[in-house]
């Protein structure tokens, strides 16, 4: 892919006999919003943690912006930031301390543009002044999404940013990714089918520590004949463990 953001080739990782990743190879445009799907042990949360340099592959390689994960790990750990699926924020700060606190540990250059971006971005006004543990789940899960925008980053991981929340809070974390998109690249994790096709440009889904399928939502549906995209996702899912019996 011409413009590519990421450039990930043969990753593999091990633990003891299991097989985490196996030979995953894909590539992801430059502002795109990436989607990777899978049911629990499909090596999402692996792939993550061996692109943002937290865990070494033990094969393979990954460029994030022209960067190896393997020899260039700190300049990879400059231009990208996650968001874990665990709220990050100090429960005793405000909004605002928060985000300065994040501005201040990256010295971020210009701290207090960058805080008022990011204020203004996630419309975090009417929080600011009150400490984090007050804000409902749905609010704690946008400021800490905030927080990792606040370095502006090249390329942002968001780990199952909506889960546990209300369909109200879910919908409004939409709305805010949503307005992120084309900034920077974005590579979504997620359990929730509906929200993988309503935000992402193009979808992977893994099994087994295999990547089964890549394509637009609508483009997944044709490849697995079906008209409902978790139907889909499901005949994509099961296919890969009838061929695996078959081998």
């Amino acid at each position: 892919m011409e413009n590519s953001s990421i450039e990930i080739k043969n990753l593999r990782k091990t633990y003891g006999s299991l097989t985490a990743v196996n030979d995953l190879s894909l590539n992801i445009g430059s502002g795109e919003l990436f989607g990777l799907l899978g049911v629990n042990g499909a090596g999402k949360t692996t792939t993550i943690k061996m692109l943002s340099c937290l865990i070494k592959p033990d094969s393979g390689e990954a460029f994030l912006g022209g960067n190896s994960i393997i020899t260039q790990s700190a300049e990879v750990k400059r231009i990208i930031n996650l968001s874990t699926q665990e709220t990050a924020v100090a429960p005793k700060l405000t909004v605002r301390e928060n985000l300065e606190f994040v501005a201040d540990i990256y010295g971020v250059p210009d701290r207090n543009a960058a805080v008022e971006s990011v204020i203004k971005d996630f419309s975090l006004e009417s929080v600011l002044d009150r400490k984090a543990k007050t804000l409902s789940g749905g609010w704690q899960r946008k400021v800490s999404i905030a927080m990792a925008l606040v370095t502006s980053p090249r390329i942002l991981f968001l780990d199952e940013p909506t889960l546990g929340l209300d369909v109200l809070a879910r919908r409004e974390l939409w709305t805010a990714i949503k307005a992120l998109k084309s900034r920077m690249t974005i590579i979504l994790t997620t359990h929730y089918l509906d929200e993988a096709e309503a935000l992402c440009d193009r979808i992977a889904v893994m099994t087994e520590g295999c990547l089964r399928a890549v394509g637009t939502a609508d483009e997944l549906k044709a490849m697995a004949g079906k008209d409902d995209f978790e139907e889909a996702f499901i005949e994509i899912a099961e296919r890969s463990k009838r061929k695996g019996a078959a081998l």
